[in-house]
């Protein structure tokens, strides 16, 4: 958590799990432990841009609350990213990095004259649908 609160943009490439009784101990799982929902949503990153949320579910919501949004993307919302990059099922091993990078090749080619090396995160949903794009063509 301490270094979401350092930078303007995120990219946790983990496992996502959807817990369907408890939803706030949804969570990322990493090498050595892992964020729960409710730990997200108690902090506050006001410099947040964006959230590429490169794990399985991580927009995935309940069945049985159908109008309520209580998964990890939610968390990033709630907790100040202004956008946040998710999946509502699994994504292959092979094709998750290729949309990453289709996505961030995108934003890059886009940035401002002078930005240096900071990106453009209000045109992530065109940089979604380009990767989406590639992939699908990709894949015939």
């Amino acid at each position: 958590l301490e270094h979401m609160e350092e930078y303007s943009s995120i990219h946790p490439a983990c496992h996502g799990i959807q817990e369907t009784p408890n939803p706030l101990q949804s969570r990322f799982l990493f090498h050595k432990g892992g964020l729960d929902l409710n730990s997200i949503m108690r902090k506050n990153f006001p410099n947040a841009n964006l959230a590429y949320l490169s794990a399985c579910q991580t927009s995935a919501g309940q069945e049985n609350l159908p109008d309520e949004a209580v998964h990890l993307a939610a968390g990033m919302l709630a907790a100040g990213h202004r956008r946040v990059v998710s999946t509502m099922w699994e994504i292959g091993d092979k094709s998750a990095p290729q949309v990453a990078s289709d996505f961030y090749q995108y934003l890059w080619s886009r940035r401002p004259e002078g930005s240096g090396s900071h990106f453009d995160g209000t045109l992530s949903a065109y940089a979604l649908h380009h990767a989406t794009q590639q992939l699908r063509h990709r894949l015939g």
